[in-house]
């Protein structure tokens, strides 16, 4: 033993156990969240229950069952007893005022596992889910179909009113959005004019006839969405039967789709699955992020993310340089050096007040004294936005790039520096075209976890661009296409408000888990594609480096 210990063997298993429960805690993190994300969109069996309540009358409960837990009750000859309760997602948030309630298996009467035939559910835009029976469907007040082909008309009516809604957000958001950003840039134009003392009478007439046929065709456009939503009215209410047998009225405009998940095989489960999945990922939030999908939230971090990477890599790149080609080593380069090590360790919040404060409000509000006086007192750029957020997340993940780069320079071999300049190279010519190009995969090893980190960083981009529900996103079809000055939705803010902000805390946690996977697997998309341009840059410079 005592040879075995000199031998340093014990280190060595040391290091392996240390890497294995590090290898198994991550990967049963990921399946933990990717089990509590993905079963969020399987569609889960209703289960109908007969409770008692403490008043001795009976009640009639529907829902999916969601938790179990067991608790512990004193009875009145002290001994302390075990009882399993379920938590059951009743929906019908209108009627109940909630959507999740615990109940006693000691107070179900009956089975316990009851599989109602022809439970409903209906996922609506507002107040929630619906569980009951579908009974009839109404248009203009009479019955269009009763319970025989209730079911087959209700899915006609409810995907004409998808395709309704999927055009009336479409004229709104895209088409009237654009004319609105228009005649907002014409307004500004005007104040510009103004500003300058050159709103002529001719700048005037031009801007007029812009403006009027601009809402000519807001007024052309507005008409089409009011004859959209006459007809989405329209379209009638489906009625069900719901727990206690009171009868609910559900416009079908407010239907988002609906589906009979007792009914339904397996193969029906698995589709319903990834068309769950699809709403999950393209539809916008609905019910203060508590429902609906995250696609703002999506685009709002990968576009502040890559404008990041844009902004960093020259910055971090050109530091590294510098420090390791052309400045002199001394106490001067070994304190930079060091407050960069240090750098990596500030937390990120003080980053998030640095840039509200140097970037907001002195280089944003001196950007727009000298170029948005015009617009003043509404500020463009002196307000968080896109680029002030991607700064701040450049400036926490700038050690780490020049770090990297540090390194990939320094192993670079002396004589490959020596030998450009010996064949009459300049210092910045060699530099340019041997040693930087050799230190690219090193570099991109930097991007990779500046990309890490600033993908999962929160606490400075709620100071600097982050907002819980963006009106509109940084990047559309209006010019300049990429808006720097807008503010925007990120995926972490979306899961700290969600998770600890919502009031319906059982409803979020689901929704949670699916965004925490999702981020995950963006970050895990956007270092595979950095680490594919690594290794390529590696392998055309590996003849080099022999």
């Amino acid at each position: 033993m005592k040879d075995w210990f000199k031998k340093g063997e014990h280190w060595i298993w040391f290091s392996a156990s240390a890497v294995s429960i590090s290898v198994v805690l991550v990967f049963g993190l990921l399946l933990m969240i990717s089990y509590k994300g993905l079963i969020h969109f399987w569609a889960h069996d209703v289960y109908t229950y007969n409770i008692t309540q403490s008043n001795g009358q009976l009640e009639n409960i529907v829902g999916e069952l969601h938790d179990t837990k067991l608790k512990e009750f004193t009875q009145a000859n002290g001994e302390v007893k075990k009882i399993p309760q379920f938590l059951m997602k009743v929906g019908n948030r209108d009627i109940y005022g909630i959507d999740f309630r615990w109940i006693n298996t000691a107070d179900i009467v009956g089975r316990q596992d009851v599989l109602d035939d022809g439970v409903t559910v209906i996922e609506r835009t507002e107040w929630g889910n619906v569980y009951g029976h579908l009974v009839e469907v109404r248009k203009a007040g009479a019955v269009l179909a009763n319970q025989d082909n209730a079911k087959a008309v209700l899915m006609d009516l409810v995907d004409q009113g998808t395709a309704l809604n999927a055009e009336i957000a479409h004229l709104e958001k895209v088409v009237i959005g654009g004319i609105n950003y228009k005649l907002e840039q014409l307004r500004l134009t005007q104040k510009k004019l103004e500003a300058k003392n050159a709103f002529t009478a001719e700048a005037a007439q031009e801007l007029a006839d812009e403006s009027a046929q601009l809402n000519a065709q807001f007024k052309t456009e507005q008409d089409k969405v009011k004859l959209l939503y006459q007809q989405s009215n329209e379209l009638g209410s489906a009625v069900l039967k719901i727990a206690g047998g009171q009868a609910l009225n559900v416009p079908i405009k407010n239907i988002v789709r609906f589906w009979q998940p007792n009914n339904m095989n397996y193969g029906e489960k698995v589709g319903f699955f990834f068309s769950s999945i699809g709403h999950f990922l393209l539809d916008d939030p609905r019910e203060a992020n508590t429902e609906g999908g995250v696609l703002p939230a999506i685009v709002g971090t990968i576009t502040m993310v890559m404008l990041m990477a844009i902004l960093v890599t020259p910055m971090g790149v050109i530091a590294a340089i510098y420090m390791s080609e052309y400045a002199k080593d001394g106490t001067v380069l070994r304190l930079v050096r060091i407050s960069i090590n240090n750098l990596a360790g500030v937390p990120s919040i003080v980053f998030g007040i640095f840039g509200l404060g140097f970037f907001v409000y002195i280089i944003g509000g001196s950007i727009d004294d000298l170029f948005f006086s015009y617009a003043l007192p509404s500020p463009t750029f002196g307000t968080p936005g896109l680029l002030w957020a991607a700064l701040t997340m450049a400036l926490l993940t700038l050690p780490v790039v020049i770090v990297s780069t540090q390194e990939g320079l320094s192993r670079i071999p002396r004589a490959l520096r020596e030998g450009g300049l010996a064949l009459g190279a300049t210092k910045s010519e060699t530099i340019m075209r041997i040693v930087l190009p050799m230190a690219t995969p090193a570099i991109m090893t930097g991007l990779i976890l500046a990309i890490a980190r600033a993908a999962g960083e929160v606490a400075p981009l709620m100071l600097v661009g982050v907002v819980k529900l963006a009106p509109a996103l940084p990047i559309d079809l209006n010019t300049p296409f990429i808006h720097l000055d807008r503010k925007f939705m990120h995926l972490g803010f979306h899961i700290y408000d969600v998770g600890f902000q919502s009031p319906n805390v059982e409803a979020s946690q689901p929704l949670v888990y699916a965004t925490s996977l999702l981020l995950v697997l963006i970050i895990v998309g956007l270092n595979l594609g950095a680490i594919t341009i690594r290794n390529r840059l590696r392998e055309k410079y590996k003849s080099l480096d022999n």
